[in-house]
Formats: structure tokens, sequence, C-alpha cells
């Protein structure tokens, strides 16, 4: 059916990043800062700061002093910039993994969804410990792929059974440090203190197939890498595979679990 061995992701557009991620990003982001309880009047690191979700949230729950949101995508950084209207917030390019910030310049350190995508990601929290100042939080979420991350779930397991070549493009399989003893050691390995991981379970009920299978074909991330790196046939197979797996309600739409792993230490 495909390339098993080549993954077909793009990251860049934030119309189509929104109705796939984006939305349910922004639930689970209020039940995240929730749970850190950083002071108010803090400053705020936003790490992969995509199209400005998490940040928002920061700016609307948390009322910091500041927050500094920076993304390796110069798209994402412009749409952010576009949408998030707030003085005290500012957009920029640059990597995770080498964070263009002295020693000790923010209180917080945040990252949403994020992690997995990073080659180091050791050399991520690495970063993001060295730029919070001590007794400062260092906190991040991500999604439960190979669990009860039920949008993506349904997808993944309707592609290996059409194509088990491809199973070695599955989140759940590609992502095995979305767990919570994988993001423990990882946070304790850099020296954070204090460090606690938490599921954040948040409703993804889209009101009909429509609503669930359109953002597939936006091309943003792997999922929807994959469902557009087919040819018609194929994701029309994809497609039925998946509606015929998919728990409707009786007035048509589809009521689903999205969970993310969060976890958070202290510098």
């Amino acid at each position: 059916m495909n390339n098993p061995n080549e993954s077909k992701e793009a990251w860049g557009s934030g119309d189509s990043y929104e109705p796939y991620v984006g939305r349910w990003s922004r639930l689970v982001a209020r039940e995240f800062i929730r749970w850190i309880a950083v002071p108010e009047n803090s400053q705020w690191l936003d790490v992969g700061c995509g199209t400005g979700a998490l940040s928002q949230t920061i700016l609307e729950q948390a009322n910091p002093k500041k927050v500094k949101g920076i993304d390796r995508s110069e798209s994402y950084a412009e749409f952010a910039r576009s949408k998030v209207d707030d003085p005290r917030v500012e957009f920029e390019v640059g990597n995770a993994q080498t964070l263009p910030f002295g020693r000790k310049s923010f209180d917080v350190a945040v990252s949403g969804l994020v992690l997995n995508f990073v080659p180091q990601p050791d050399q991520m929290i690495a970063e993001m410990a060295r730029v919070v100042s001590k007794g400062g939080t260092v906190a991040l979420y991500v999604w439960d792929y190979a669990g009860k991350m039920q949008m993506m779930r349904h997808f993944w397991n309707a592609v290996t059974a059409l194509d088990p070549a491809a199973r070695d493009l599955d989140e759940g399989k590609r992502f095995p440090i979305c767990n919570p003893n994988s993001l423990k050691n990882l946070l304790q390995n850099v020296g954070l203190s204090e460090v606690e991981v938490h599921p954040i379970d948040i409703p993804t009920d889209f009101k009909d197939f429509n609503d669930y299978w359109s953002p597939f074909l936006g091309g943003q991330g792997p999922a929807p890498g994959y469902a557009m790196s087919l040819n018609e046939e194929q994701r029309a197979r994809l497609r039925q595979r998946i509606y015929n797996s998919l728990p409707f309600a009786l007035d048509g739409s589809i009521p689903l679990t999205a969970r993310a792993w969060a976890v958070r230490g202290v510098n």
C-alpha cells in the first residue's frame, strides 16, 4: 500500500493543524495549566509553541508577566502572532534543543505535544531546565499515542489492518517515550526533582464523520501525512475501514476520548 519506512509528516500550516490537533490541544492546555499551578506574574517559556494554543491558554488562565513562544517553523510562529494578540507574548523561531536564552531567564518552561518529535528529547529537557531559575518549573504534555488518544488509535489501527508494513509509522510504536515511566525518567535524568506524571483526559466529540475525517486530509503531522500519501482508491478503503470502526451515537456524532500524559519537575 505504501512505503513503510517513509514518514510522511509535514509541519507549517496553522490553518490545517488547528482542526486536526490544535482544537483538542487547547482543552488539554487548560487542565495542564491548572495542574502545574504556577504563581501569577511569572515569566513563561513555551517550547515548540506551534500555533500558540498553549501560550494563549497561559495568557488566559495564569496571569503571566511575560510569555515567550519559540518554534522551529516560521509559518507556525507567524500564525501564532496573527492569532494571539497580547502585549505580554512574543513568538520567535528557534531550536528546542539549543534555546537562544541565557541561564535562569524564566520562572517556568513548558511544552505541549512536541517532545516526541524532537530528535534528542533529553537535550530539549536539559535546555528547558537550563533556562529556568532555581526552584522553577519544567513541565510538558504529550499524547498517549499507544493508549487512549482514541482519534489517532482508530486511524492507525485501520492503517495497519490494511497495510501491515506501515506498522512502524504508527505513532504508538514510533513514540515509546510517551508513557509515564519514560517521561518521569527523562526529567529525573536531567536533575529535576519532585517529578510527577498526571493523565489528562478530554472529550473529543466529533459532530459527524466528516468532522472526524476531514482534518486527516490537511497533511499536518504523521497520520494526515500518511493519508495524503495514498492514492484515491487506497484512501477510500482506509476511510471506510475507519468509518466502520468508530462508535457512532444515535445522532451521528462520534464521542471519543483523548488522553495526554503531563509531567512536571522542579529545577
